[in-house]
């Protein structure tokens, strides 16, 4: 599945910021790609997942095809790759099969890292020349964010076919250790009262309110009641979950949705997506390494999180409880500029009765399902495609995730996959009715 991708945009940065963003942003990903050769760059381990190369040519024909492309008597770089490199919007054209994205050789890496190029000189020639106007740069803005969101996919598909390897390579083997863990990280399970009533969630939809970057389905700001409840300082730990599965989880019925035993039984489900048989070793983006007990527990399905939440007597919080819990917390955590590319153990002392790790580390499922807002309003156009369509069969996830680029989340942030998905970095924290 995807990220959210379609966006309310906010008033639109000046151009020179702008365009120094866009810069930095579109370094990113060829910095991302660059350990990788042009075997791995096309590698499709499954139909929900995309090479790499096919992400850093769809990212790019997004600002060709809604930038660009919006400009008088512009001329495309090549018409064949719209049909190539669209992704969802029907309403733009005919797309080429997601499943079979993994046999596109062509065109070739070296092809597609020189029509990036060609889009950044146009793209820098149209900031020179002032081209852009407040909505083209609203879309260039939702693009970078786009891209961002890209990054991560990047990422966690290209784990995902390295894993499906029997070798096990690294993407690199120069990723940061695991940072040294402190005494009170992980520790026993800390209950922290939430708020109750009625209370407001939401981004607030632009351009009433000028305000941060949001996306479509993050908006109306609209109120909801919330009933007393209580939600774990930290998230679930591999350590947690060990127990889980030594206390016979994955085997007892009773715990799981029916969907969830279904999964567990079909694909012989026995522990998160990565870890070795013996629970002592997991595979990373710097290969195998040992299992650190006191990080978050990661590569959850929603089913295996409200599986654990059940057996742990708690549930999982709903996003409106994990929302009001993080609305006044400064977005930090453990983000894939930090360069470890995996969950950590909680890195400060536990002095406060605070949530702990709420951003960064491991996506957190939730207990919602992904549905509009009330008065929800998609974007007008192809770009209303990416959220509103996808509001069936999903679960919302809140936080990011240690392969999300830093600055790119905020508290309203909805995430969302099938119950299914284990591939992404997700896990739990637990909550509970006081």
């Amino acid at each position: 599945m995807h990220l959210a991708i379609a966006s309310i945009t906010p008033t639109a940065p000046a151009d020179v910021d702008l365009a120094a963003r866009y810069s930095h942003v579109r370094a990113r990903s060829v910095a991302l790609a660059a350990p990788l050769s042009p075997e791995d760059a096309m590698l499709q381990s499954m139909p929900d997942a995309s090479p790499c190369k096919w992400h850093l040519a769809h990212s790019t024909w997004f600002f060709e095809q809604f930038v660009l492309g919006a400009q008088p008597g512009y001329c495309a770089i090549d018409a064949h790759w719209a049909y190539l490199f669209n992704s969802y919007y029907q309403s733009v054209g005919p797309m080429h099969a997601r499943p079979q994205r993994g046999l596109l050789s062509r065109p070739t890496l070296a092809q597609v890292l020189d029509y990036r190029a060609q889009v950044d000189t146009r793209i820098a020639l149209g900031f020179e020349r002032g081209n852009f106007d407040r909505v083209s740069q609203q879309q260039i803005e939702l693009g970078l964010q786009h891209e961002q969101q890209h990054q991560e996919l990047l990422l966690t598909d290209l784990k995902h076919a390295f894993w499906c390897n029997p070798l096990r390579p690294a993407y690199r083997d120069d990723l940061r250790p695991t940072r040294p863990r402190v005494a009170s990280a992980a520790g026993p399970l800390r209950w922290i009262a939430g708020a109750e009533g009625i209370v407001e969630i939401g981004a607030a939809r632009w351009p009433q309110v000028a305000r941060q970057f949001s996306f479509d389905q993050e908006s109306p700001r609209h109120r909801a009641l919330l009933a007393p409840h209580a939600l774990a300082q930290r998230p679930v730990s591999n350590a947690d979950y060990r127990g889980f599965i030594e206390a016979g989880g994955y085997r007892m019925p009773a715990l799981w949705l029916s969907d969830g035993w279904t999964q567990v039984q079909a694909g012989n489900w026995a522990g998160p997506l990565y870890w070795d048989a013996d629970g002592v070793r997991e595979f990373t983006l710097g290969g195998m390494r040992e299992i650190e007990p006191q990080a978050p527990v990661v590569h959850l399905s929603y089913y295996e999180a409200d599986a654990f939440a059940r057996w742990a007597g708690a549930r999982l919080p709903t996003e409106v409880e994990w929302e009001q819990a993080a609305a006044d917390l400064p977005v930090e955590g453990n983000f894939a500029d930090d360069d470890f590319l995996h969950p950590q153990s909680d890195a400060l002392p536990r002095t406060a009765d605070a949530p702990r790790q709420m951003f960064g580390d491991v996506w957190e499922w939730t207990s919602s399902a992904y549905l509009p807002y009330p008065g929800f309003q998609p974007l007008a156009g192809a770009l209303g495609e990416y959220n509103g369509k996808f509001m069936s069969g999903q679960q919302v996830l809140r936080g990011g995730s240690c392969v999300s680029p830093r600055g790119h989340l905020r508290a309203s942030y909805r995430n969302f996959f099938p119950p299914s998905a284990r591939w992404q970095y997700s896990g739990l924290r637990l909550a509970r009715d006081a």
